[in-house]
């Protein structure tokens, strides 16, 4: 996605997603929408116009989520907790992440959350592994 920026084709882009600032639910799901299916494509086949669009649609989601959503600060387990709750998911949701046994201990408190473990939560809520450490 180095190559020189084609004006034309952005300026096509940007009429069709229409990104602005984000204000309503309703504008945060569309441009959630638009962004996500250029997730879809192989990232060899993202043209730079394509990488410039989702670049900025990724500013645009990250600054409203942080607004409307924020990440409450705490410790490990709450995060999790809230995670869960978020994401519409059961603590069973997580066996395929975390031992069955230990979903309950690290909910409550009584076991913390490895490295690893930290890691694969990351992955599976999208976001930095230190929330859980």
């Amino acid at each position: 996605m180095n190559e020189t920026l084609n004006e034309r084709k952005y300026q096509n882009l940007l009429i069709d997603a229409l990104p602005v600032v984000i204000r309503t639910e309703a504008e945060y799901r569309r441009l959630l929408k638009i962004a996500g299916e250029l997730m879809k494509k192989p990232e060899q086949e993202i043209t730079e116009e394509e990488g410039r669009l989702l670049e900025l649609l990724s500013i645009l989601i990250e600054t409203y989520e942080d607004r409307e959503h924020p990440l409450p600060k705490g410790e490990p387990h709450k995060m999790l907790a809230h995670l869960l709750e978020e994401h519409n998911m059961k603590p069973s949701d997580l066996w395929p992440i975390l031992p069955k046994s230990r979903v309950s201990e690290i909910l409550s408190g009584r076991r913390g959350i490895s490295k690893a473990q930290a890691k694969q939560l990351a992955e599976r809520f999208r976001v930095p592994a230190d929330l859980f450490l």
